[in-house]
């Protein structure tokens, strides 16, 4: 487990800046996440990638993620990491509790073997995870802001000259996501009454604050035996994702997609995707 300071300056150079290029063109628009792991691939071949906020004065929060070459599991990967992992997670060198003097952006390499037990089982080997670099800013209320690119088993190490490459890109990629979060994150939540037409269900859609994980999170209050796949594709609903969408965005088929809206709808008592906006955004 290696920890390090950036660079004062930023070196982006050759492929770096073709890639940054990319990135800084899909800034705010709904394909980022994914289309900036295939931006950075010539430079750090990823699988997958994952930007959040955690620590003991915050709300953990999972602002983006995507995988590339492989189903995506990135969601999954972080409700494990919320089952418990997250608070002893010693992978950013301190504790949980701790408070940084003052902030700090650091770099981080990580390989699954370092990571202790319990995270290490939940959330690397079961997903496939073997390696993490990550750019960090340890903010002032102890709160550490994450921005992780990961290697699967099946690919091979990073190489040090990737790491290098990395290294020079990384204060550029955490203002990228830091500026796509705050481009994306819409005003306010409208209120959605029960009998609402799409016309006043389409402002919701567009208003809703946290995306995914604080969708999945409000339907488990609501119907707390939804399954996993059920909770995946009914939040994706209520962001206005087509099943198509849906399909693509979770690896399945659109049958399958189908099958889990019917499923998660039948246990909620509803029908329709306007009786889901209402049940849950109305709320």
């Amino acid at each position: 487990m290696r920890q390090w300071l950036p660079s004062s300056l930023p070196a982006v150079q050759g492929q770096g800046s073709r890639a940054v290029a990319g990135m800084v063109q899909r800034l705010g628009e709904p394909g980022f996440a994914g289309g900036l792991l295939e931006d950075l691939a010539p430079v750090l071949p990823a699988a997958s990638w994952s930007v959040y906020r955690t620590g003991q004065r915050c709300k953990p929060t999972l602002f983006m993620s995507a995988s590339r070459g492989v189903p995506d599991t990135t969601q999954d990967c972080w409700w494990a990491y919320l089952s418990g992992p997250y608070r002893q997670d010693r992978t950013w060198g301190r504790a949980f509790e701790d408070v940084p003097a003052e902030p700090l952006t650091r770099l981080c390499h990580v390989a699954a073997s370092e990571v202790e037990g319990e995270h290490r089982a939940r959330v690397y080997e079961a997903h496939g995870v073997a390696e993490r670099v990550s750019v960090v800013d340890y903010e002032s209320d102890g709160s550490v802001f994450a921005v992780n690119f990961y290697r699967h088993q099946h690919q091979a190490p990073f190489r040090d000259g990737q790491i290098s490459d990395f290294e020079g890109m990384a204060p550029v990629l955490l203002a990228l996501a830091r500026k796509h979060i705050a481009l994306a994150r819409p005003p306010s939540l409208p209120v959605v009454q029960e009998h609402a037409g799409m016309d006043e269900v389409l402002p919701a859609i567009a208003a809703l604050p946290q995306g995914v994980p604080a969708l999945r999170e409000r339907l488990l209050r609501l119907q707390p035996d939804l399954t996993d796949r059920e909770l995946d594709v009914c939040a994706r609903v209520l962001q206005g994702m087509t099943h198509e969408g849906i399909a693509a965005d979770l690896g399945l088929g659109v049958p399958t997609v189908k099958t889990y809206r019917n499923r998660a709808f039948a246990r909620m008592g509803i029908h329709f995707r306007n009786e889901l906006f209402a049940k849950v955004l109305g709320r």
